[in-house]
């Protein structure tokens, strides 16, 4: 159990931050690209846990006092990991089963190129909200539109911006999400005063985001397979493609929907992945083993490769040779070894006091009610950044801003909104908190996830957003607004 925080000046608090931005920075401009993920950004944030620990050793920190701080970062984590290792399972097996390929063989000819970014943000909108998912959104719709994106010569980068802004509005609005709760319930207010309030901000939010999407629909010139003939071809060939095939990931997301635990889901998903492989694709299960003939022991052996180690489908076809290929649960190890590393980073920073400090700081600054919003912003978007955790980035600003919104009689949704309009969608855009790790990984593979940052409209507009809310005082509630609503 910890003691009381430590007191540290902010000066000492931000020498771990600046020393970790200073290398990641050098890592991706200077080094590494976007290949700064295999490794590099990692180790970048073991030394930056240590430069934090000598500070915490300089003002009498111990060092059991931190590694009981990481220890409870990592355990906060451990349903994320694991959610990360079925991901890639399921990945595997809807690989070789032919469900990923069926996606993109119906979607290239139902998706006209002017309007798939936009139809994109819809779609991934849709399956975010009926699942309250972003993570379950990306990776079994997301997966797919990457694909046919991909297939008709659109950029991966812009794509995944489409994918991510939709799926992290159905991660806001969705009465299923764990941030949606959390929100609310750090602020102290109720789930569904919390969504309605904050519809007034998330709805223009999306509403520009799609307009900025169609009009970049028109501009596309694709550079890739105009006539897709060629590639459907080349799918049916490979593939026994059947619409009997979406018959697992629509009782996957309905599992979800019905508020399955995800890992539940996931796993149930992955094995019927397996079966319908066997069902419907033998000769692929058979090819992805490396045996000569279809028995127990290699059908076994195919669907294990695919779920734990690699699997890839020849099609005859360069483009798709490279899309149909999935690292299964060992592709997702560096992710993983990303997000353990990015949590002895803030576990330390929380246990020397930096994080206090930081949050002390931000609080002298919110002088008036525009203030008040903008330094919890700011709290929520540097917990992304120093925290690594979307939900410490709700969690610790809620706890911290609570009383001082009371104090200025603003009702308690104003914080609710401003913690998810900046913190939930603000982690997706941060390469080493878990949100970014995954998103990148599940999506872009490693393309990396610089290429999809400037697309992500959704999830910089919002907190602008809030913002201007704030400015310009629109929909800003007072509590003695609320005493009369009620």
């Amino acid at each position: 159990m910890l003691t009381k925080v430590p007191k540290i000046s902010l000066l000492e608090a931000l020498i771990p931050i600046v020393f970790l931005i200073v290398l990641l920075w050098f890592n991706v401009q200077e080094v590494y690209g976007d290949g700064a993920l295999d490794g590099a950004n990692q180790f970048v944030l073991l030394l930056s846990g240590a430069v934090a620990a000598i500070v915490g050793f300089k003002n009498k920190v111990s060092f059991d006092r931190m590694m009981t701080a990481v220890a409870k970062n990592l355990k906060s984590t451990s349903t994320a990991l694991l959610i990360l290792l079925f991901v890639g399972a399921l990945a595997g097996t809807w690989l070789i089963s032919g469900i990923i390929p069926a996606m993109i063989y119906y979607g290239m000819q139902l998706l006209n190129p002017t309007i798939f970014l936009v139809a994109s943000v819809v779609i991934a909108c849709i399956i975010s909200v009926a699942t309250g998912s972003s993570w379950t959104t990306s990776a079994t719709v997301g997966i797919a539109l990457i694909g046919i994106g991909k297939a008709i010569g659109l950029s991966e980068g812009m794509v995944a911006g489409a994918v991510i802004s939709g799926a992290y509005f159905g991660d806001k609005m969705s009465p299923l999400s764990d941030t949606t709760n959390l929100a609310p319930a750090m602020a102290g207010t109720d789930l569904f005063t919390h969504i309605k309030y904050m519809a007034y901000t998330t709805v223009p939010s999306i509403t520009i985001t799609i307009i900025i999407f169609l009009f970049l629909g028109f501009t596309q010139t694709t550079s890739g397979v105009t006539d897709t003939s060629v590639l459907l071809n080349a799918i049916d060939s490979s593939f026994n493609i059947s619409l009997w095939l979406f018959a697992v990931p629509v009782l996957v997301i309905l599992m979800i929907v019905k508020k399955t635990q995800p890992l539940i889901a996931l796993l149930i998903g992955t094995l019927l992945g397996g079966v319908f492989a066997l069902i419907f694709q033998p000769a692929i299960v058979l090819s992805v083993s490396g045996e000569e003939s279809l028995n127990l022991v290699s059908a076994y052996k195919g669907v294990m490769n695919a779920i734990t180690v690699d699997a890839s489908v020849e099609t005859g076809n360069v483009l798709l040779n490279e899309l149909f290929t999935s690292g299964g649960m060992k592709g997702m190890l560096g992710t993983i070894w990303l997000i353990m590393c990015a949590m002895v980073f803030g576990g330390v920073m929380e246990a020397i006091g930096a994080l206090k400090a930081l949050s002390d700081a931000l609080l002298k600054m919110a002088s008036g009610i525009f203030g008040l919003f903008a330094s919890t912003v700011g709290a929520c978007i540097g917990f992304n950044i120093t925290a690594s955790d979307q939900y410490l980035a709700i969690v610790v600003p809620g706890k911290m801003f609570a009383k001082a919104y009371e104090e200025k009689g603003l009702a308690p949704e104003n914080l609710s909104r401003t913690l998810e309009d900046s913190g939930t969608v603000t982690s997706v855009l941060i390469p080493w908190n878990t949100c970014g790790a995954y998103q990148s990984k599940v999506l872009l593979g490693e393309v990396g996830m610089t290429s999809y940052i400037p697309y992500a409209f959704f999830n910089i507009i919002s907190p602008i957003m809030t913002l201007l809310f704030a400015a310009f005082n629109i929909k800003i509630r007072m509590l003695k607004d609320k005493a009369i609503a009620e």
